[in-house]
């Protein structure tokens, strides 16, 4: 029997690492990565697509490989006990994006999506929006062009059908099983690149069409810089309608916002 001098003492209950998913391949994948991977209050997950075979390495588990689905990424989700997922992908990922959306909805989990903006137009841009890489093929023109292909290695088929220009292409792995504009020359390196080196190399390979992707964020702006500088006509594939979870803009408003479901959840141990 408690005697009239006891008090009562609140039971503290010890929260157990909140079990994360980021579905990455970006600059602010990384970032969230550097961030997250000291942090105890989060037990993190990296998955990559596996497009790139030397992805740089990170600093928490990392999985490769897609999920096979929607159906297929929630019987994971459930199976590791996630709690939380970030989309950190490409803002051209829009079918990993889809999947996730689906999927954390049918298994109940919360979902946040770092939403990178996309480059604006600036005076002295000479752009025109196209719908896809077929489309920016057939917009170079029919006269012979020297182009630059600043894009991933799946679109570079397109530019088969406009064999008439002498192509520069760039990306971190050889593209393999695509049959390739018969004029190619194939540069293989990572960025990012500086504004200075990538002047120099539209100077010297004396480019006339620069097409890209509307990636936005500053690790590849460097090229639409250069362009602008040098006057080059710039082809943009534009984005695709994307789903999305809660948007923030940040690696850093991503953990802000990990941190606030986690006190809400009643985990504990």
């Amino acid at each position: 029997m408690p005697t009239m001098d006891s008090q009562r003492v609140p039971v503290q209950f010890a929260r157990s690492a909140m079990r994360v998913l980021i579905l990455g391949g970006t600059t602010e994948a990384s970032a969230l990565a550097a961030l997250i991977a000291g942090d105890a209050r989060f037990d993190a997950t990296l998955s990559l697509a596996g497009r790139t075979k030397s992805p740089r390495p990170q600093p928490i588990a990392t999985r490769v490989g897609g999920f096979g689905g929607a159906e297929a990424m929630v019987e994971w989700l459930r199976a590791e006990k996630i709690e939380a997922v970030v989309d950190a992908t490409h803002p051209y990922a829009d079918q990993i994006s889809a999947n996730a959306v689906a999927a954390t909805r049918a298994a109940g989990v919360p979902l946040v999506s770092i939403v990178r903006p996309p480059w604006t137009e600036q005076p002295g841009d000479r752009w025109q929006s196209v719908a896809s890489a077929a489309a920016a093929a057939q917009a170079i023109g029919e006269a012979p062009h020297r182009v630059f292909l600043s894009l991933g290695r799946q679109e570079l088929g397109a530019f088969a059908a406009a064999p008439q220009h002498h192509y520069l292409g760039r990306s971190v792995d050889a593209p393999q099983g695509v049959v390739l504009p018969p004029d190619i020359l194939m540069l293989l390196a990572r960025g990012p690149f500086s504004i200075d080196a990538e002047t120099a190399l539209l100077r010297d390979e004396r480019i006339e069409v620069l097409v890209s992707k509307n990636s936005g964020g500053t690790a590849i702006y460097a090229k639409i810089a250069a362009a602008r500088t040098l006057g080059i006509r710039v082809l943009l594939i534009a984005r695709p309608d994307k789903a999305i979870g809660h948007p923030v803009a940040s690696a850093q408003e991503a953990i802000d916002w990990l941190a606030h479901e986690a006190l809400r959840s009643p985990r504990g141990v």
